[in-house]
């Protein structure tokens, strides 16, 4: 059965409204570090199934919090992490990979392998979009979607 992913990064703290308005429909939640505060966690864990990654901001109250994972969901493998530089050499069969850290959405493909940043749906920073995305999968595949919020 298909699920939809909330995919976000680099919030520092800040969950706006229309962030969380999407994430309430979504059956899973990838953040892919530097939330900046345990609070914003809190409201995101109720939701649903969450998967999150420590980022360079996130301080003490992090430090339980892994600096990669790598996991399924509906047949798709994913790697996560906040920087893209922290990648594992080895990807196997990492479909996707997710990281954040530099605030600038980015979807590229690579050798068969999505590469996505999901960009910064925190506080506008370095003078980008304000962004996020959604994922669908289902039975080993996958369709994103790029969601620019106004600023």
């Amino acid at each position: 059965m298909a699920a939809k992913i909330g995919i976000l990064s680099d919030t520092h703290g800040l969950l706006r409204p229309e962030v969380l308005e999407i994430l309430e429909t979504c059956d899973y939640i990838f953040h892919a570090g530097d939330v900046d505060k345990p609070e914003l966690l809190d409201k995101l864990r109720p939701l649903g199934n969450i998967y999150v990654v420590r980022g360079n901001n996130d301080r003490d109250w992090a430090a339980g919090l892994s600096r990669s994972l790598h996991f399924t969901v509906e047949g798709v493998e994913f790697f996560m992490t906040h920087d893209q530089r922290d990648v594992a050499w080895n990807l196997g069969n990492v479909q996707v990979v997710i990281y954040g850290h530099s605030h600038k959405y980015a979807e590229r493909t690579v050798d068969g392998r999505l590469w996505l940043n999901p960009g910064s749906c925190g506080r506008s920073r370095f003078g980008g979009d304000v962004t996020m995305a959604v994922m669908t999968v289902d039975k080993g595949t996958y369709h994103v979607e790029k969601i620019v919020f106004e600023q």
